[in-house]
């Protein structure tokens, strides 16, 4: 019987680009581990979690997934010039560098730095896969 939702799957995948990039992969770097997850939960972007409905234990799948069923389109407001006075060490700073931003109530955010000049920091908020279209092969590795 296929995946359906509300099953609780462990899936092996290669996310690549358009180009044959590939962008995240369970099989080796920082997520060197099959991913376990709520079919239809929202634990994982959409285009993803509809990807694995129907298969069954043991099936490959190649699914492209459009930027609307992953980490939306790149959002022009989301990128900001902030006075370079904000960041207590722009010394170390660098074009295309990620960083951890903090709000005044503590909590974190991710950002990209997308230019630097002597007065301010472009950042970018926009997740850094928004607007891609994603490729994914998966591999669905068991049924719990």
């Amino acid at each position: 019987m296929g995946v359906k939702k509300g099953d609780r799957v462990v899936v092996n995948y290669t996310g690549t680009f358009e180009d044959g990039t590939v962008f995240d992969s369970s099989y080796h770097g920082d997520h060197s581990h099959p991913i376990e997850f709520t079919v239809g939960s929202g634990e994982i972007i959409k285009g993803f979690d509809e990807g694995v409905v129907g298969m069954e234990v043991g099936e490959e799948k190649d699914i492209t997934i459009l930027p609307e069923d992953a980490y939306g389109e790149k959002r022009p407001e989301l990128i900001q010039r902030i006075p370079k006075n904000q960041f207590p060490d722009s010394e170390g700073l660098k074009e295309g560098m990620s960083v951890n931003l903090m709000t005044t109530d503590g909590q974190e955010f991710p950002a990209t730095i997308v230019k630097i000049e002597d007065d301010a920091i472009t950042i970018d908020l926009n997740h850094p896969l928004a607007g891609e279209k994603l490729n994914f092969k998966i591999k669905l590795e068991e049924i719990k």
